[in-house]
Formats: structure tokens, sequence, C-alpha cells
């Protein structure tokens, strides 16, 4: 196959190409290394599953679901083979009484499960689009994403159908996991399918999923990434950095609904023949003990958790661990030796980013440098830009930019013109370069929260605070914070007839819980006389940053 056949769409529901960014506004791709060279024709399901199938694998474990509490020990454990025949079953149920057709889009929503992970990659292979929420998102956060990536169905975990109820014009949703009676059952329809399913033939470059994050002002961004990106990430940070192999056992705590669970808990084990642990619901002592009970060789999670677990560790049997993956937040050095110190394991940090698709700087063994994240992944580039664009040499802090096989595109979003300059992908974060060729975080260059791992865009918090009678006006920043990294503060101006009260202050965050994911909820409330604004009004939030802590 050659020529334009060979790069032709798949799909014949054309939103998701006919949203991509104009061509000239994407980053600069790279394909340096010998392994990214992709066909043009490429189905990452196929790549990930069926391949290893086919080549006599099926028989290894691939999945666990590890449950907690009353449940714990009743884990469920699927073989690649098994984990194919639900992903057929899945994909036939999506083309077939779903009625989907390729490049529609499907959301999901769930905790981490081995049916989850079936139906994202369902969706890869039936050549759909996924659009993975993250469980904690209330009805006014997926209202938006709905509409902004016009989803054709709805795949959600029974127990959080609920919140969808309150979704205009969103599909009826397909529930799995025990659903109400009347709820449509995914899995009473997958029992009707056993045949194999005859993959879709898309194109390398066919988008096959949208996933979402904050934007600093609070309107989330889809970012589009194509069959061909999925395999790339798995090619580069666990093939020259992780060096994961088919023995390891993956376990961790990111949702599969963010890049950085996704690739670490199923892409990444999927590809280099491994298996991984879905934790429902983890916490750290759960995750430590879930370690040890499964013998768990790689773990992923965000430096709160590590600092949380540094602590518990030495009740546990943690000699099967290898190598722990901090990303997700500026890994803090305190945090770092802490758990070196409890394990013995050297961190191995990173930063990625959603519109990456995953990690793109850290440092492994004997490369690490504490205090540094690390040196840009092979397969990619980093360089620091000045206040003109202009690349700047070492110990100057600067803007980070980077460029590689993945990149940077927004669905129809105006924010494609400040994410891509000149071929380079501008990650909002500040950092400065050594003479070694060591990237060093400084801080953010915009005003985004990352909290104990989660993006938070401060003005999607003063919305859901302006909603209460007694606001009259506010201003919400992260506050630097030794567990959290940051942690969410409102700085309010009440209007006339309330008073201060840390009773107030307990009602505004239970407000804002309800309207939106409660990890977004302001840790801390400052009551204000006023706030800090420019000659035409604009809200200085550095000045609410450079007051003093938190009341």
């Amino acid at each position: 196959m050659t020529g334009a056949a060979s790069t032709a769409s798949a799909h014949t529901d054309p939103f998701a190409r006919e949203h991509l960014p104009p061509r000239e506004e994407w980053p600069e791709l790279l394909f340096e290394l010998p392994e990214l060279q992709y066909p043009p024709r490429l189905n990452c399901a196929v790549e990930l599953l069926d391949r290893a199938v086919a080549a006599g694998h099926g028989a290894r474990p691939a999945l666990t679901g590890a449950r907690a509490g009353a449940n714990a020990g009743a884990d469920t454990t699927w073989t690649y083979a098994q984990l194919l025949d639900q992903v057929d079953r899945i994909a036939h149920v999506l083309r077939g009484p779903l009625g989907l057709v390729p490049g529609n889009r499907v959301l999901l929503r769930g905790a981490n499960t081995p049916l989850l992970a079936a139906a994202i990659l369902a969706v890869f292979k039936a050549g759909l689009v996924a659009v993975p929420t993250m469980p904690l998102l209330r009805a006014r956060e997926l209202a938006v994403i709905a509409e902004r990536a016009r989803v054709d169905a709805v795949l959600c975990a029974a127990s959080l159908c609920g919140e969808l109820d309150n979704v205009p014009g969103v599909p009826r949703p397909v529930c799995f996991g025990a659903p109400e009676p009347g709820q449509e059952s995914l899995e009473a329809l997958m029992a009707c399918h056993d045949a194999p399913f005859a993959a879709c033939d898309t194109a390398a470059i066919d988008v096959c999923l949208i996933a979402f994050t904050s934007g600093t002002t609070g309107v989330p961004k889809g970012t589009m990434h194509f069959h061909r990106d999925v395999l790339a990430i798995c090619d580069c940070f666990p093939r020259h950095t992780l060096r994961a192999g088919p023995d390891d056992l993956f376990i961790g705590t990111p949702p599969l609904a963010f890049t950085f669970g996704l690739g670490g808990l199923l892409l990444f084990p999927l590809r280099v023949g491994a298996a991984a642990v879905l934790l429902e619901k983890p916490t750290p002592e759960l995750l430590l003990a879930a370690i040890e009970r499964h013998r768990a060789t790689v773990c992923f999670t965000a430096p709160t958790f590590y600092r949380q677990m540094a602590a518990l560790a030495p009740r546990f049997d943690l000699s099967s661990l290898a190598r722990t993956v901090s990303a997700g937040e500026a890994l803090p050095l305190a945090t770092r030796q802490a758990w070196q110190d409890a394990t013995g394991l050297r961190m191995i940090d990173g930063i990625g980013a959603t519109e990456m698709l995953h990690i793109f700087i850290a440092a492994a063994g004997d490369d690490i440098r504490p205090g540094a994240t690390g040196k840009p992944v092979p397969g990619y580039r980093a360089c620091i830009l000045d206040g003109a664009g202009k690349p700047v040499g070492p110990g100057v802090v600067g803007r980070l930019a980077v460029k590689g096989p993945t990149g940077c595109r927004y669905l129809a979003d105006e924010r494609q013109r400040d994410y891509v300059v000149d071929g380079w992908n501008l990650t909002g974060d500040a950092y400065e370069m050594d003479a070694d060729g060591y990237f060093i975080y400084r801080s953010r260059t915009d005003d985004m929260i990352i909290s104990a791992g989660y993006n938070i865009a401060g003005p999607e918090v003063e919305d859901a605070l302006l909603r209460h009678p007694a606001v009259a006006e506010c201003g919400v920043i992260g506050r630097p914070d030794a567990e959290r990294g940051q942690v969410v503060e409102a700085h309010v101006v009440l209007q006339p007839g309330h008073a201060p009260s840390p009773e107030l202050a307990c009602q505004l965050q239970e407000f804002v819980k309800a309207q939106i994911a409660p990890y977004k909820y302001p840790r801390s409330v400052v009551f204000a006389q006023s706030l800090p604004r420019t000659q035409t009004g604009k809200l200085q939030r550095f000045r609410l940053r450079e007051q003093g802590g938190a009341a």
C-alpha cells in the first residue's frame, strides 16, 4: 500500500480529523529512533495485545484487578488471551448493538479495573476514539467534556452513572460492574458475542484518544493523539529509561483517565509483555500491601503518595520492588530521600504532559541526580527558551520547550498557538539546564495549581465559589505545601451581611466539593476585605501568592 491510500483515514465520522489544528500549528515531530519507524496502517490495540497472543504469550498474566476492604484478596486475573477475548466482545458491542462507526467518540468512566482497561483497548481496536474521564468529575465538568468531544456513546461504571443523569444531551450510558435494575449492562451485551473481532484498519495517524486536561482558564482542553502516538510513548520512556521487561509487574495509583496512569498501568506493561495490578481505591497503605501481596516490581505514583508511604514502608515486605517512578508534580528532595532511606530505592523522577501523552524528561539508575528531573528521554529533545523565544544556555531559568515523536494537537482550541511555538511544545514549566544537560524544575510559568499530582485551574474553583450567595469575589492560588507540593487556597471577599468564621469556611469548602471534583476544593480559605487588581480590574494572583500564610 503506497501513497494517499496508505494514510487514508479509516474514520467514516470525520469529526476528529476535522477538529485537529491546522498543520502549520502542529509541533515539529521527531522519529529519529529506529523503533519509531511505524507503518502507515496501524491499530495500536492490535500491536499491544493481538500480536502478543499470536506470538504464543496468551497464557501469560496481563491484568489483575485488586480489591480492598471486605473484598480484599478477591482478585481477578486475566491472561493475555482472556483480555483479548474481553476486548473483542466489547468491540463487537460498540460496533454492533451500539451502532457506532469508526471515528465516533466514546466517553469512558470508571475506577481502575480490568474491564475499564479492556473497554479502552476495545475502543482503539474498533477504530473509535476514547474519551477517558476521571471518576471524581462532577456533572458540570463532564458536560463540558461531552459537548467539546461530541461523544456518541458512554461506557460507565454502574456506581458512577448517577452523575451523568445531570449531564444534558449525553447518550444513555451502558453500565458495567453490577448495574442497577433498568440500567443497560455491558456484561450482558458482551455475553452475546464470542467471535474474534476484526480490528479496524486504521491509519497510524488516525485519532484514537482525546485526553482532557485542565486549562489555566478552567476551560478543559482536549488533547488529540494518534494510534502511532500510543506506541511511541511505549517505545521511548519504558524502553530506554525504565528498561521494563516481560517479567515485570506494574502497579500504582494514577487513574487510567490520566495519561500518566494509562501509560504506566496499561500501555507500557502490554508493550513489553508484562503484567499490571489495577487498584480500584488506592491509599498509601493499600498500595504498599498490594506491592507486598503481588510482588510488584515497578510502581507509578505521585510524590505525595511516596512521602506518605515512606513512613509506612517498614511495615511491609517491599523486596520485590526494583523501580519506582514519580511524576505528576515536582519531586521534593526530602521526599526522594525519605523514600530512599525507607526502601533503598532511588526514585525515577519524570516530567510529562497530557499534550505530550507521557514522560519526556527523566533519569534512572546511575544517571539520577538529586535535585534534577533528568535529561530528555531518548526520542525527545528539550531546551530552555528566554522571553523572546530564543534558546539559552546553562544556568538560565526560562520556559521549558520539548519536541519528539508526540506533541500537542488541541481539539479545536485557539490555545494551540500558545502551546506550540516555532515547532516546540511549551509545557508551562520554568526550568533551568545545568552544564551537564540536566533539567532542573523551578516553577510553573502559568497559574496552574499542581496538588498531589492533580492539575487544578484556579479560575474553575473561583467560578464554583462565586455561585455561593455569601461570596462577593474571590481569587484562588496554589500555596506551597511540604506534603502535597501545593494546596488550593481561596481568598474570599464576602457579601454584606456575612461574617468570616471557621464554619463559613467549611461551608464554602463543602459547596465547592458538591460542584466540581472534590480534589479541587480549597483546603485553605482566607477571608479578605479586598483583592489586589490592576487598574483595568484584572486579578493579580501573584500578589496573593506574595502574601503570608493562610488563615
